[in-house]
């Protein structure tokens, strides 16, 4: 039996704040190559919503599309967000911010080669792995930022967004 998810009004609008927030984070640090906040914040979307994390998750990305306009890396976004939110889900126990900051690093890292999986369509395996080579400085940045990021950050969020939807959404 399929479990119905129903969204309550506060939840649509924390949703909507937090996907909007997310855009704004990110857009603050967009001077720095490839260190961003946004894994930090779907994984505690994904600890603290659960599957309600798609929300948020795709809030962002519709404000990305919608102020950058439409191009490949949209169908990157479409993907490569779900896979970063099911292994956040399937972690969702672990305690251990060193294991939080392995987890965002190591997609930090993967980021390009997850990228290459749409890439083989669009343009072919050899596009796919001359992309993928050439932006693996990208990938290093990438996952030495995710991995700071939710070293200092993962734990204080997590209590904060919990304390926040524990006591609003009662």
């Amino acid at each position: 039996m399929k479990q119905k998810i129903k969204l309550k009004t506060f939840e649509i609008v924390l949703f909507g704040v937090l996907g909007a927030l997310t855009f704004a984070a990110k857009f603050v640090m967009s001077g720095l190559p490839n260190i961003e906040p946004v894994s930090l914040m779907i994984m505690l979307f994904a600890v603290t919503f659960g599957w309600k994390a798609l929300y948020p998750t795709y809030v962002y990305v519709a404000l990305e599309v919608l102020c950058y306009g439409i191009n490949t890396w949209n169908i990157y976004y479409l993907y490569i967000w779900a896979v970063l939110l099911i292994a956040a889900l399937l972690l969702r126990k672990m305690k251990e911010p060193l294991g939080w900051a392995i987890l965002s690093g190591t997609f930090g890292l993967l980021f390009g080669a997850l990228c290459g999986i749409a890439d083989i369509f669009i343009g072919g395996f050899a596009y796919a792995g001359a992309k993928w080579v050439s932006g693996i400085w990208f990938d290093l940045l990438h996952c030495g930022g995710n991995f700071v990021i939710a070293l200092l950050l993962f734990q204080p969020m997590r209590k904060l967004l919990k304390q926040l939807y524990g006591k609003i959404g009662k």
